[in-house]
């Protein structure tokens, strides 16, 4: 793989940004080496500076589904842009993705847009709080739900691959207001109901964790904890960032038939914009500002390019038949993945949902944070590289999601399972 443009790239990008990058995880610490510098992104692949093209399994994160450039959510951002890149002032726009997305997330009767998935878990925190009139909220160990300072107790991904338990900067009666427990695990919600009764506001999970690598919630976790929610009247909050439009079209409320009291979206509504909302039953939402009393604001919130490349891409999920064929081929890759790895002896176990997945290197199951933290890093950090090498891009950690598009065909997970035979064949 070529990489002298990348190389003199990342040099220049040290020295005028943090570690280089403007997201921690972007900077490859968990697997070594440096990062690649992308030129375009066509489909389901990109190509960088150097000329390499790659089959993308990160799709930004997870917000392509419908691939790099889709030319019908490109050529739609383009006509909105020669409308004007935003005005501060509603737009019908925001009304029709409002529209769109509660079609899917029925119990959400009212959304507000905001500009990242961070800032809808924060803006939906403080609208629990400020309902109940309560402070503490529960969130589970290894589940990520962006960087406010709240929600920095033990999170994954990106914190799990840098090794920091918690983050400096959080004052210690900010985190004093969270409350850390096991994923998966009914017991410890139920002990910590037992323990702050009356002061708990909110109850937030990932309904299938994304930043621990991927973990499904056990059967009855979630219909659990709803009923210990709603039996000490707090709220139980669905963090849907990546797995809305992701698991199924209607996110795991859908999947699984919980209805929570507050939804956070982002990632797949923007079409790889910058986008997030929060929403739930009027009754809660009658709450925030100018309707009640908790205020939140923004001023790019609905941008109209936003707004246009998720209406677009929202529509081109809805075609018949396109859901299922990405869940398929997600399928498929993970069906070839698994058989190669047991032929050749290398353990793993592996996880699927929907359209999103993962390859933990480890013989023990996953149903928790404390379990994928069994995981082999340095091997998977050896098969990302080797599978780089080998025109396929997987993320740079163990503790991430793979993710699938609209643009992935039969020929491109026949060529990645070719790659990974070629590297677990040599013990990788």
């Amino acid at each position: 793989m070529k990489r002298d443009i990348s190389d003199r790239l990342w040099q220049e990008a040290q020295r005028v940004l943090p570690g280089g990058v403007n997201s921690p995880v972007r900077a490859f610490k968990s697997v070594g080496g440096a990062p690649f510098f992308v030129q375009s992104g066509r489909g389901a692949c990109l190509t960088d500076v150097d000329g390499n093209t790659l089959i993308d399994y990160v799709l930004s994160w997870g917000p392509l589904a419908a691939g790099h450039a889709h030319p019908e959510v490109v050529e739609a951002v383009q006509n909105a842009s020669a409308r004007g890149f935003g005005f501060g002032i509603p737009t019908e726009l925001e009304t029709l993705l409002a529209q769109k997305i509660i079609r899917h997330f029925p119990l959400m009767e009212q959304l507000r847009f905001v500009n990242s998935g961070t800032e809808a878990v924060m803006s939906a925190i403080r609208l629990a709080r400020g309902c109940t009139r309560r402070d503490i909220i529960v969130k589970m160990d290894g589940c990520y739900h962006g960087h406010a300072d709240s929600l920095l107790a033990r999170a994954g991904s990106g914190i799990a691959t840098l090794g920091l338990p918690d983050s400096p900067g959080v004052p210690r009666d900010v985190s004093a207001k969270t409350v850390v427990v096991p994923y998966n695990c009914l017991d410890s919600v139920a002990e910590a109901f037992d323990h702050f009764g009356e002061e708990i506001a909110c109850v937030i999970v990932e309904p299938v964790a994304g930043n621990m690598g991927v973990v499904p919630p056990e059967p009855g976790y979630l219909e659990g904890l709803h009923a210990l929610t709603h039996s000490h009247g707090a709220l139980l909050i669905f963090d849907e960032v990546m797995t809305g439009f992701r698991v199924a079209p209607g996110g795991a409320q859908e999947r699984y038939g919980i209805a929570p009291d507050l939804t956070t979206l982002g990632k797949v509504i923007g079409g790889g914009m910058p986008v997030g909302a929060y929403g739930g039953r009027k009754e809660i939402m009658d709450y925030l500002a100018p309707e009640g009393p908790v205020y939140q604001a923004g001023t790019l919130s609905g941008n109209p390019m936003a707004m246009t490349a998720g209406l677009k891409t929202l529509e081109i999920l809805e075609r018949p038949g396109v859901f299922r064929d990405m869940q398929a081929r997600m399928t498929a890759l993970c069906e070839g993945l698994g058989q190669i790895a047991r032929e050749n002896g290398i353990p793993v176990f592996q996880t699927q949902a929907g359209t999103m997945a993962c390859l933990f290197f480890t013989e023990q199951p996953v149903r928790n944070f404390a379990d994928a933290k069994t995981a082999n890093t340095a091997r998977y950090a050896k098969w990302f590289h080797a599978m780089l090498e080998r025109g396929v891009y997987f993320a740079p950690s163990q503790f991430e999601a793979a993710f699938i598009s609209t643009a992935h065909e039969n020929a491109h997970i026949a060529r990645t399972l070719e790659a990974a035979r070629e590297t677990m064949q040599l013990g990788i």
